[in-house]
Parts: C-alpha cells; sequence; structure tokens
C-alpha cells in the first residue's frame, strides 16, 4: 500500500439519518472529498457526499450507512487518502505528512533531533520535534524565519535556534547559538 495522507476525521453524528459530522485536515475543507474515495484506518473504502456544515464541521452521508446507529460506529475513524492522489505542493509549501521523520540540525548542522508531528492551534504550524538524547520535545514554530531549510530529499531540516525555545537551561544546545553582530542573540519569533 502506498503512503497515505490522513484528510479528517469523523467527529461525531448529525441527526437520525445517518449524516456524520467531519473535521477536515484540508486547506479548503470541502476539498476532503475532491481526491476521490477516501479510506478508514485498515484500508476500507468510504463514499462521502458533503450535505452542510454545523458548526466547524462538514456534514456528510457515507454511502451504505442509512441511520445514526451505523453513523455512530465510524465515529473517531480517521480519513485516509493515498498520497499520490493529491496534487504537488508549490513551492515553499510542504504537507505535514511530508515533514513527519524528518531529522533536524541546527545551522551548524549540529543533530538537534526529528519532526514526530505537526500541529496547528490557530496561530501558525508548530513542528513537534523529539530532541536527540532527552524525553523532551520542543514545539519549533514552522516559520521561514525559525525552519530556513527543508529539504525532503534529504529527509532534513535546518532550523534558527533560539534561546528558551528548546531548553534554555540545556548549556549543550546553548553554546552553540550563534549571536548576531549586536551580541544578541538571534530570534525567529
Amino acid at each position: 500500500m502506498s503512503q497515505r495522507v490522513c484528510l479528517g476525521v469523523i467527529i461525531g453524528v448529525h441527526g437520525i439519518k445517518g449524516l456524520v459530522r467531519i473535521k477536515s485536515y484540508t486547506q479548503t475543507d470541502s476539498d476532503l472529498v475532491s481526491y476521490g474515495n477516501l479510506e478508514d484506518t485498515v484500508g476500507n473504502k468510504l463514499k462521502l457526499k458533503i450535505k452542510g456544515r454545523a458548526k466547524s464541521a462538514l456534514l456528510a452521508e457515507v454511502e451504505g450507512v442509512v441511520d445514526r446507529t451505523g453513523a455512530e460506529k465510524l465515529k473517531g475513524e480517521k480519513l485516509f487518502i493515498s498520497r499520490d492522489a493529491l496534487p504537488t505542493p508549490g513551492e515553499d509549501e510542504f504537507y505535514y505528512a511530508d515533514l513527519v521523520g524528518l531529522s533536524v540540525y541546527d545551522h551548524k548542522e549540529v543533530f538537534i533531533g526529528k519532526v514526530s508531528g505537526v500541529h496547528d492551534f490557530g496561530a501558525g504550524a508548530l513542528l513537534d520535534v523529539d530532541l536527540d538524547g532527552s524525553d523532551k520535545s520542543a514545539l519549533i514554530p514552522f516559520t521561514k524565519e525559525c525552519v530556513p531549510v527543508v529539504d525532503l530529499d534529504a529527509k532534513k531540516l535546518i532550523i534558527e535556534p533560539t534561546l528558551g525555545l528548546i531548553d534554555d537551561s540545556d548549556e549543550n544546545f546553548n553554546s552553540k547559538m550563534t549571536p548576531e553582530k549586536n551580541g544578541e542573540v538571534k530570534s525567529c519569533m
């Protein structure tokens, strides 16, 4: 099976006729169904038809689901599409799924850790980086200032270290930071 990308999740049901509420992860939420049939976690095909909206969720009909009981069985189900079915991202655009697993280095090519996830809580994307040699992780703003280089072919990205962003008590990390010409630490914030 080719790599799959999660485009959304069924978060609940709506009414008694089997409609489901979906949180879409696509840039335009209704694009969720524009890539063809989606698959559930185990690979079963799901044919969806968008019927409307309820608050911040899409309302959709799932082929073969005719009542609330059937819809409730789908609650929590993630919706996947083959990575190959998605359009090629533009320059300096990335699918979050392509960032997970990348190695993270600072500007001096010192290994920092690996991207374990990407989150967006409304103020912009954050890279969740599992720090090398530690059980800790750090959230790095996914901006051009904080992450100036993303090299998918080399499976790595380079961050601009910022005091306090990783761990300001980590002497090893702080000694790797390069001050700006005026002597102050550069910030990517």
